[in-house]
């Protein structure tokens, strides 16, 4: 790789992105899931019973693809959708006991191909890029010292 691409985060994330990506759905195919199922059901987990929209939001998982995931979910039971008792036009999306089930099983899957991605780093420089990398992928400022 030429010397001035090495130099250019933009580059770097760009190719940590492919190779990460490539490993998912590599993984996620053997064990017969997508991303998609994954993201969903780890929101259902941390923030309980959503929309389909608000699903959509927190998993930045465009509208149209929630629906299709949320139905390849819905057809293997992992998750309900039932009328939101106060607007009828919406669903609220649960997980399921077979999609809790179904999360514990992928959670192996996935990091496994954490520990594959970063394998050349130490246990704190993998820490320190997940930090470094929040940081940049949020906005957030440097923490600035106590005085």
């Amino acid at each position: 790789m030429p010397n001035r691409l090495e130099q250019k985060p933009t580059w770097l994330i760009n190719q940590l992105y492919l190779q990460s990506h490539r490993l998912l759905a590599e993984a996620f195919a053997e064990a017969g899931a997508r991303g998609y199922h994954y993201r969903l059901l780890v929101a259902l987990e941390e923030e309980g019973p959503a929309s389909q929209a608000e699903l959509g939001r927190a998993t930045g998982i465009d509208r149209s693809d929630v629906v299709a995931a949320l139905n390849e979910l819905a057809e293997d039971g992992c998750i309900r959708r039932d009328p939101d008792p106060a607007d009828r036009r919406r669903n609220v999306v649960t997980m399921t006991r077979r999609g809790v089930r179904r999360l514990a099983a992928l959670e192996p899957v996935v990091d496994q191909v954490q520990r594959s991605l970063l394998k050349p780093l130490s246990r704190g420089e993998q820490a320190q890029l997940i930090a470094l990398l929040g940081r940049v992928a949020h906005g957030e400022a440097k923490p600035t010292p106590a005085k």
